[in-house]
C-alpha cells in the first residue's frame, strides 16, 4: 500500500485507524450482513450509529442540554442560507465580520434575507489579518453576528471570542472544528463542514440554541428549517449515513488521543514547528499576521510565482500532495488538519530546507 501525504484543504486528510476501521466494517458492518451504505436510516442498527456519534460529540465538546446537535446535508452553501432564514426572528438585522472567501459569500448570501451589515473586514489588507472588534462595533438589536474562526483560504484564524453582549453569536468553525477547545456556551449556533477534520463530505453538523429554533417564516422551504431537523432527528429525510457513520469512527479516535484539549495541543506543535521554518527561512515567508496564524491551513510564498510554481510541482513528485495555494491567491498552503501524522510535517520540512538549498 502506498500513501502520500495530502496537504490537501478539503476533503482532507483521515486517521489511518479511521480508515482501516472503515475497511473492516465496509462490506459487512459489525456482522450485520451488510454494508452502512446498504443500511436503512429507519433501521435501529443505524439508529445506534447516530445515537453514539451525537453522545460521543456532545461529550468531546461538552454541549449542554439546552442545544440541538443536527447532522444535516448541503455544506457550507446551505448553511449561508439557513442561518439567516432562521435566526433573522426579531429585527431582521444581523452584523458579519468578513475575514475571508467563505465569509464573504456568508454575508453575501444573507442580504438576500435581511439587513445584512459588515461590521468590519480585513478585505482590503487580502484577508491576512483577523479585526480585532468589541461589543461597540455591533448594532444593538441585530439578531445576531456571524464569523468564521478559520481562513481556509487566506491562512488565518479569529484567536479571541468577540464580544457581543447579549446578541447571539453564529461561528462557521467548518475548517477548524474540534481542533481546538471552544466553550459551546459562547455561541447561540456553530455549524462545520465535515471534510476537514470530522470526515468525508456530505454531512454538515449544526449546534444550535434550543431558542434560536422554530422561527422560521411560514414560507421557509421545509429543509431549511432548523425545526424540522431537531423534531425528527436529523432523519426528516433520508440523512447522509455513511459520512455520519465516519464523523462517528472519528469522534471516538479524537477521544482516545486526549479529547479535544489533546488534538489542540499537537496542533500547536505541530504549527510551531512549520511556521518556525518559514521564519526562519531567507526564501519563504508567511503573509499573514504573525498573531492572527491559522493552526490549520498554513500560507507561505516565496515571492516569486514561478518558482512557487516550482515547488508545488517538485513537492507532488516528492509524496507531498494539494500543497498549491487556492487559485484565487496562488503561493502554497499546508492544510495540517487533526489527522496530519507528525511524518507529514516532518518530510514536508525536510522537503523545503532541501528546496531553499537548491534554489538560492
Amino acid at each position: 500500500m502506498s500513501r502520500v501525504f495530502n496537504f490537501s484543504a478539503g476533503p482532507s486528510v483521515l486517521p489511518m485507524e479511521v480508515l482501516l476501521e472503515a475497511q473492516a466494517d465496509l462490506i459487512d458492518y459489525k456482522g450485520c450482513g451488510m454494508s452502512v451504505m446498504e443500511m436503512s436510516h429507519r433501521s435501529q442498527m443505524f439508529q445506534d450509529i447516530i445515537d453514539t456519534a451525537e453522545a460521543d460529540l456532545r461529550d468531546l465538546m461538552q454541549i449542554p442540554d439546552n442545544y440541538k446537535v443536527l447532522f444535516l446535508q448541503g455544506g457550507g452553501t446551505l448553511q449561508f442560507s439557513m442561518v439567516p432564514l432562521n435566526l433573522l426572528s426579531g429585527s431582521g438585522k444581523a452584523d458579519y465580520i468578513v475575514t475571508g472567501q467563505w465569509a464573504r459569500k456568508a454575508y453575501q448570501e444573507a442580504k438576500k434575507f435581511g439587513d445584512i451589515a459588515a461590521a468590519a473586514s480585513s478585505e482590503d489588507s487580502n484577508f491576512t489579518f483577523i479585526p480585532k472588534v468589541g461589543r461597540d462595533a455591533f448594532r444593538p438589536d441585530a439578531d445576531y453576528v456571524y464569523i468564521t474562526t478559520n481562513n481556509t483560504i487566506y491562512g488565518s484564524r479569529f484567536n479571541y471570542i468577540p464580544d457581543c453582549g447579549d446578541i447571539t453569536l453564529v461561528a462557521d468553525q467548518s475548517s477548524n472544528f474540534l481542533s481546538e477547545v471552544y466553550n459551546v456556551e459562547d455561541f447561540g449556533l456553530i455549524w462545520a463542514g465535515a471534510q476537514k477534520n470530522v470526515g468525508p463530505a456530505g454531512v454538515t453538523i449544526v449546534i444550535v440554541r434550543d431558542d434560536l429554533i422554530g422561527h422560521a417564516p411560514e414560507n421557509t422551504p421545509i429543509y431549511l428549517d432548523y425545526k424540522i431537523h431537531a423534531d425528527k432527528g436529523s432523519m426528516y429525510n433520508t440523512p447522509p449515513c455513511f459520512s455520519i457513520y465516519m464523523a462517528g469512527l472519528t469522534f471516538q479516535w479524537i477521544k482516545r488521543n486526549g479529547g479535544v484539549a489533546g488534538i489542540e495541543q499537537h496542533n500547536l506543535e505541530q504549527a510551531k514547528k512549520l511556521y518556525d521554518t518559514i521564519d526562519n527561512s531567507k526564501l519563504f515567508s508567511c503573509p499573514v499576521e504573525t498573531e492572527d496564524r491559522s493552526r490549520m491551513n498554513v500560507v507561505f510564498v516565496t515571492g516569486d510565482k514561478e518558482l512557487d510554481k516550482k515547488f508545488v510541482a517538485e513537492s507532488k513528485a516528492a509524496g507531498l500532495l494539494n500543497l498549491g495555494g487556492h487559485r484565487s491567491v496562488g503561493g502554497m498552503r499546508a492544510s495540517i488538519y487533526n489527522a496530519m501524522p507528525d511524518e507529514g510535517i516532518d518530510t514536508l520540512i525536510a522537503f523545503m530546507k532541501k528546496f531553499e538549498m537548491e534554489n538560492k
